[in-house]
């Protein structure tokens, strides 16, 4: 008897503490109890060099981010957590010169995000993010373009993700 008491009083406090704290999810997220939806606006590519899938691959990753790591109800616009920007960079640059050439080339992409939280406007923020993947300077970048946009996006969403739910 004294042990279910004991228990019972555990779990109440965990829930009060829980309770009190905003809603916590297995991917480390901490969003106020008082969200109840999300939204991701298309995220345009403005870049130079254009990928003509990237902005469709990155506006549904960061998307898909949300409604699976998240408990929020993903709407068109206007949610209590609202996500919009633009793909601002997409350049190949040589890397590891050796001797005249370069051994190694690098694909980056670089994303400005505004994130707002009309719940605590204190966690609004305006920032840029950038990633980078190295390939071999003999492939042509159309031959591994998908593979390394792939990786580059799922490295910014988690960034992204992070910064505005994470805090980290």
């Amino acid at each position: 008897m004294k042990m279910r008491a004991i228990v019972a009083a555990l779990m109440l406090a965990l829930a009060l503490i829980c309770h009190g704290c905003g809603i916590y999810s297995f991917s480390g997220a901490s969003i106020p109890a008082e969200a109840k939806t999300i939204s991701v606006d298309y995220f345009p590519n403005h870049a130079q060099l254009v990928n003509p899938l990237l902005s469709d691959n990155l506006t549904t990753a960061l998307r898909g981010a949300m409604t699976s790591q998240t408990t929020l109800d993903l709407v068109e616009t206007g949610g209590d957590l609202a996500f919009e920007g633009e793909i601002t960079d997409y350049k190949t640059t040589p890397v590891a010169i050796t001797g005249q050439t370069a051994a190694m080339n690098r694909l980056t992409i670089t994303v400005k995000v505004r994130f707002s939280n009309r719940i605590d406007e204190t966690k609004d923020f305006e920032q840029t993010f950038s990633r980078y993947e190295d390939y071999p300077s003999n492939q042509d970048l159309n031959s591994v373009q998908e593979s390394l946009t792939t990786t580059i996006v799922d490295q910014l969403v988690e960034d992204i993700f992070n910064k505005a739910l994470v805090n980290w």
